[in-house]
Formats: C-alpha cells, sequence, structure tokens
C-alpha cells in the first residue's frame, strides 16, 4: 500500500525507535522523540512496535492513501480529518481508498505520531529506518518529507481491528510539566545554590528547540569554576550547563559527545516529556534517587503493556 504526501508540514519524518550503538561514529540512538507514543500507535494497528512510523512536530501533514488503510494518530492532539469528518485520536480507524488525512496544528505538545498498518518500509541504515537530518541518513534519504514524496508500507496481515486506549491512561501534554532528573554527572561542578536553583527554578523553552534538545531561559546556574571538560560521551536526558549558565536538556538527537558540564539527567520515564515540549513552554525540576527512577520506568513499562482496551490487546 503506498501513500502519497500532498503536503509535508513543517517537519515531518519517518522514526522508528532507534538505531542504539553506533555512538563511537557521532550517530546517536535516536527515533521517535516520544517513543511511548508510537509504541502505542503501533499496537493500535497491529505493529511490533518498533515498526516505523510518521513523526510530526506543531502541525502535520496532508496524505492520500492508495488503499485502504489502518492508522492510528498518538502523542499531542493535532486538528486531523479524513476528508471532513474529525479522525479520532488515540484509537485506530479506517483510510479508505483515495481519501485524505489532513493533520494540522497542534493542539497540546509539540509532537504527534501516525502509526499504519504494516509499517512504512524505507530502507534499513544502521539497523534503523529512523530519520537522523543531521546525518542524512533513515527515513526518506535522511531528509523531512516533503510534497510528492511516496511511501509504501510492509507486508500486511489480516485481523486488523478498531482498538483504543484505555481511559485515563493518556497523559496531559500541558504547557507546563515537572522533569524527574538524577543530579549529576558532575554534579560536584555545581555549588548546593547551584543545585538550589535548579530544582526551584521555573524554565521557559526558548525558541531553540528541536530533537537535538531543548536550550532554556531562566534563572542561571553558576558552576564552582569552569563549565567546560574534556569531551565526553553524553546521554538523552542530559542537563548540560554552558558558561552561560542557561542550562540545555538533550533530546533524542543529541551530539554523542560534549564538553560542558552536567548538572543533572532526565530520567528514562520522563524522555518523552523532553520530546514534547515546544517553545514557550515551561519546565521545573525534581530530583529522584536511582531506586525511584527505577521504579518509576517499571511502572510507565506495566502501563503500557494494559495500555489497549480489551485483555491481551
Amino acid at each position: 500500500m503506498t501513500l502519497e504526501i500532498l503536503q509535508a508540514g513543517p517537519f515531518t519524518t519517518v522514526q522508528d525507535l532507534g538505531r542504539p550503538g553506533w555512538g563511537s561514529i557521532g550517530v546517536p540512538a535516536g527515533g521517535a522523540a516520544d517513543a511511548p507514543s508510537l509504541r502505542i500507535a503501533n499496537r493500535l494497528v497491529g505493529n511490533p512496535e518498533a515498526a516505523a512510523g510518521l513523526e510530526m512536530t506543531l502541525a502535520g501533514p496532508q496524505i492520500s492513501f492508495a488503499a485502504e488503510a489502518w492508522v492510528a494518530l498518538t502523542g499531542s492532539r493535532f486538528v486531523a480529518t479524513v476528508d471532513d469528518d474529525p479522525a479520532p485520536h488515540a484509537t485506530a480507524f479506517l483510510v479508505r481508498t483515495g481519501q485524505t488525512l489532513r493533520i494540522g496544528r497542534t493542539l497540546e505538545g509539540a509532537r504527534a505520531v501516525l502509526g499504519v498498518r504494516g509499517g512504512l518500509d524505507v530502507p534499513h541504515v544502521l539497523g534503523s529506518r529512523s530519520t537522523f537530518v543531521a546525518g542524512g541518513l533513515g527515513g526518506m534519504d535522511g531528509r523531512p518529507l516533503r510534497r510528492g514524496d511516496r511511501l509504501s508500507t510492509g507486508a500486511i496481515d489480516a485481523g486488523a481491528r478498531a482498538r483504543a486506549v484505555r481511559e485515563g491512561l493518556l497523559p496531559l501534554y500541558a504547557g507546563e510539566a515537572v522533569l524527574r532528573v538524577i543530579l549529576g554527572p558532575q554534579i560536584d561542578a555545581f555549588s548546593e545554590a547551584a543545585r538550589k536553583t535548579l530544582l526551584t527554578g521555573t524554565y521557559r523553552v526558548s525558541t531553540l528547540a528541536d530533537r537535538t534538545g531543548l536550550r532554556l531561559e531562566g534563572p542561571r546556574i553558576v558552576h564552582r569554576g569552569g563549565a567546560d571538560l574534556l569531551p565526553e560521551g553524553i546521554a538523552p536526558g542530559g542537563i548540560q550547563v554552558p558558561a552561560n549558565g542557561e542550562p540545555i536538556v538533550l533530546g533524542c538527537d543529541h551530539p554523542t559527545t560534549g564538553g560542558y558540564a552536567k548538572i543533572a539527567t532526565v530520567i528514562a520515564a520522563d524522555l518523552w516529556r523532553i520530546g514534547q515540549a515546544k517553545p514557550g513552554d515551561r519546565l521545573r525540576f525534581a530530583a529522584v534517587e536511582v531506586s525511584e527512577a527505577r521504579a518509576l520506568y517499571r511502572r510507565q513499562e506495566e502501563l503500557l503493556r494494559s495500555a489497549l482496551e480489551g485483555s491481551g490487546a
């Protein structure tokens, strides 16, 4: 089955769950900025959780379907219609042959995900179909989609049906959020007052916000000494503090090495919140211990496993 992009939206890319293991050659794991939403979209349409879908930022594309397809929209709620009828959110629905799915602007967070039955069949590059725009690889020739692109799906088995996310399990994509962090790894590079600044201040997401990371505006965080380190490996969720004291939260397409001291690291269970933060949103930080972070991750995985209506969904 083939999808044709009639209009692409400002930044629409093919994403799966990423390509871990290539940091030594400068390629981040990448993948969906809101991985739980991609996993749920795929489960809604009967795909493996890691199948490739479309990730849309702030506004979405218009897509024509050459054959009927089961699809699902998850993540932030965007304005969406099939021809002239409203498209449901977090529910698998059928788009018929010749119909057009129009995805407009966001109503909540930064990103939405479109899952399509069969997954998007673009070439594997370093083990993933995800688009890494800075490196020009993966997805559709390593770039965002544009008008006229055609995407095929993989093999489709019979048995698709309407599925929905259980009531009450969808997160809130609010303009204010608390990111839970583990302090460090360079916590000794900052005074106690600097740590307090991070954990009591409110930060605004600047216009310099993308899949690489979020540059924040707010109370400045002061180092004990200099801001610079010898370059070292860095991870998504790391909070770097350059010399100007304005923190940078690293996103899924972060550089694989960096030389700024990191005051804290966002826990795995909250990484999706980085992907859903948009310019103007306000963020605060709360410290947790490693044991609590692990428990929160396990709880998130339990919720994902039980997210769909119907036993065994």
